[in-house]
């Protein structure tokens, strides 16, 4: 999560890559048929290095859909997560959109008419085939432009040593850590910070993603960025409750560490996990690759809740949408394509991502052992989970206003309520509610 809403598991934002354009079953410009259909697909890569680059997928996948579909020609740019969706941006400014795009936000572009609804694109099975939070977060005014692409799901990490040494767990590790409440989590703290360890709980709440730590948060304490009818709900009774707990029991008793929340990025909360400096994080994917890269024992649970009662997790997604430049049948076949089962479980396989599919989830669900095995946990949560608001065109405005002032919040002497109410009232404002 590199700083734009709904990146999901930090995807290895791909610096290297400044664009790969694939064109499938080796087209020649200038040699195709008069009546040949090219759709122009741009997509981003999840990958960190040119050996497990999304390009490669995208061209098996370009490759199959030309060979069922003659006469329809694929050509896919990828770009890195730096750029693709300012690449789309142009396009689109330009009027050149893409006749499908793989990015991060759709609501400005459907707002502005410029899209395909999904029942417009897909068959009736594929549409139905969405896991339902998924596809009610890809609607603007309940009609569903954006297509979830892969998800995910975040968990609380803890380190296994520390906590053994603290006396919070035995030493051997045969009994996991079952927190249920914040006063757990406050209480391990305090015994990790008397045992030595540098950070107890990192408290991420720096530019790059803390939108994504405040939201974990809000829904633990039984709120959230909206209420039940989708209207900003961010200065809440719940939310600022939340936060004069991360203020008072979490940063005020020096739980979160020597690095200020407000500067504190999650990558490198990440690096200090799998450094043995941090007891407890909340968590990605992404963490347990680097995490048993460097040896790291750890553990993951739901995150505790301010009263110990149920309430949703956080689920973050990625988006695919259809531009409406004549080419909805083949574009729509192509997508029916895309969300073949065994399409998505090769894509989040390889990323160690959620499927945004029943039949993906279900196949995922069976699985036996390697990646799938261990992303069970967070494949659990999935089905239940809230998602940034990504519906209202006004959310990347307020995504960047939390990332710039809600650290002001836990700052010793600092006023939840004030900082969550101006962030509020500038969401209402870029929203048009009253």
């Amino acid at each position: 999560m590199k700083g734009r809403y709904l990146r999901l598991a930090a995807s290895g934002a791909a610096l290297w890559l400044t664009g790969v354009t694939l064109t499938g079953c080796g087209a020649v410009p200038g040699l195709s048929g008069d009546n040949e259909v090219t759709l122009r697909v741009v997509a981003a890569d999840y990958g960190d290095n040119p050996q497990n680059s999304s390009a490669a997928y995208w061209k098996d996948l370009a490759t199959a859909f030309e060979k069922d579909n003659p006469g329809v020609k694929v050509e896919v740019s990828v770009y890195s997560w730096s750029e693709v969706d300012a690449k789309v941006a142009a396009m689109v400014k330009a009027g050149k959109a893409p006749d499908i795009a793989q990015i991060g936000a759709y609501a400005d572009y459907a707002e502005a008419g410029k899209l395909y609804t999904a029942d417009e694109l897909l068959s009736v099975k594929t549409e139905a085939d969405f896991l339902a939070p998924l596809a009610d977060a890809g609607k603007v005014r309940r009609v569903q432009y954006g297509m979830p692409f892969v998800a995910s799901t975040r968990l609380l990490f803890y380190n296994t040593k520390l906590l053994g040494d603290a006396g919070i767990i035995p030493k051997d590790g045969s009994t996991p850590w079952q927190p249920k409440s914040w006063a757990d989590v406050e209480a391990a703290a305090k015994k990790l910070k008397g045992a030595g360890v540098p950070t107890p709980f990192a408290l991420p709440l720096g530019r790059e993603e803390a939108q994504a730590e405040t939201m974990m948060w809000m829904l633990s304490g039984g709120g959230g960025y909206t209420d039940n009818e989708e209207a900003y709900a961010i200065d809440s009774p719940e939310n600022v409750k939340t936060f004069e707990f991360l203020r008072d029991r979490m940063v005020g008793q020096g739980l979160t560490g020597p690095v200020e929340p407000a500067k504190l990025d999650r990558q490198a909360a990440f690096d200090a996990f799998t450094r043995g400096e941090v007891g407890m994080l909340n968590g990605h994917p992404t963490l347990l690759k680097q995490a048993a890269g460097k040896g790291v024992k750890f553990g993951m649970v739901a995150m505790p809740t301010a009263d110990g009662a149920d309430h949703s997790t956080m689920g973050v997604a990625d988006w695919v949408m259809a531009f409406k430049n004549g080419h909805k049948k083949e574009a729509g076949k192509f997508l029916d394509q895309l969300y073949t089962a065994k399409n998505v479980t090769t894509f989040t396989h390889q990323y160690d991502l959620l499927p945004v599919t029943t039949s993906g989830y279900r196949a995922m669900e069976s699985a036996n052992g390697g990646p799938a095995a261990q992303l069970r946990t967070f494949l659990t949560a999935l089905p239940n989970s809230r998602l940034y608001p990504a519906g209202k065109k006004s959310w990347a405005q307020v995504s960047e206003d939390i990332k710039q002032n809600i650290g002001k919040a836990v700052q010793p002497g600092g006023q939840p309520a004030k900082v969550l109410e101006q962030i509020a009232d500038s969401a209402r404002k870029a929203d048009g509610e009253k």
